[in-house]
């Protein structure tokens, strides 16, 4: 049997941070399970967040109308990239399961990270109109989000100042991993460790340990499939009218984002379906 490979794509400062300490433990224990485990430590390799034309060897499509998505797809089909580009394609290439390692900033991913996104996954490469989402390039691979937060879980709640983390992290997992086909696994979050004792700190580390362990085995998060939509520009990329009125009498919407009105199925965002199949409350975690 060939090695699986994982690939992490870590964005901290210190290498002294509990970030860090996750990072190395899921080296390890992917290790431990066989895996090849390559890390693209962002700030250590100095990645460049910004999206410019210096992306692009060679001469511009349009050089009076500069078009990012349209440039990089057009020097992706031609091998004209720039070299890091092409090093962090070839990793996701490789890779069957991706996890991104993070503390997280103003709700998102650090910048270092965004830009990472923005730059690797370029159009031709990782998506295109004809396929994304359940029929989208990486629909063989796996990729999951790992993170820290300064706030409290319950701060996260959909009565919390913070409001509920399931609508905070549709954006990354539905519009930018599930976007590009990935069978998004769902997050782990390490809810403050900052400002818990080292005794808690130790007891997260374990809990996610012993999750490595039947990683792979998790099923995804639940999205709404394209077969779902009238996938055409005259359709408006709607949900079919039959579907629509087949939800009518449900008590939820069909995801966190496809709410129709509805209230949101709990926790769709971070915890996986129930094993059980023909549920009325897609995504509602067991």
């Amino acid at each position: 049997m060939a090695q699986k490979t994982a690939l992490i794509v870590y964005a901290h400062q210190s290498p002294g941070s509990f970030n860090a300490a996750v990072r190395d433990l899921v080296t390890l224990e992917l290790a431990a399970q066989g895996f090849r485990v390559l890390v693209s430590d962002l700030y250590a390799m100095n990645f460049r967040a910004n999206s410019t034309q210096d992306d692009i060897i060679g001469d511009l499509r349009n050089p009076t109308l500069f078009q990012y998505g349209e440039e990089t797809m057009c020097a992706w089909m031609e091998g004209r990239l720039s070299d890091d580009i092409q090093a962090e394609q070839r990793k996701v290439e490789e890779a069957e399961l991706v996890i991104f390692q993070f503390p997280l900033y103003w709700f998102s991913v650090p910048a270092i990270m965004k830009g990472w996104m923005d730059r690797v996954l370029t159009q031709g490469f990782a998506f295109s109109l004809e396929k994304m989402y359940n029929n989208g390039i990486f629909k063989d691979k796996k990729a999951m989000l790992s993170f820290t937060t300064g706030a409290t879980q319950t701060m996260f709640q959909p009565d919390g100042i913070n409001g509920d983390i399931n609508i905070a992290l549709w954006p990354l997992q539905n519009g930018t991993l599930h976007f590009c086909g990935f069978q998004v696994l769902a997050p782990q979050i390490f809810w403050g460790p900052a400002h818990c004792p080292a005794a808690v700190r130790t007891t997260m580390l374990d809990g996610w340990r012993a999750r490595l362990k039947g990683l792979l085995a998790e099923k995804p998060l639940t999205f709404a499939p394209c077969e779902l939509f009238d996938l055409s520009f005259q359709g408006g990329f709607l949900l079919w009218p039959k579907v629509r009125e087949e939800r009518e009498s449900q008590p939820y919407g069909i995801t966190t984002g496809h709410h129709l009105g509805k209230p949101l199925p709990p926790d769709n965002q971070i915890r996986a379906p129930p094993a059980e199949e023909g549920s009325d409350e897609p995504g509602r975690g067991s």
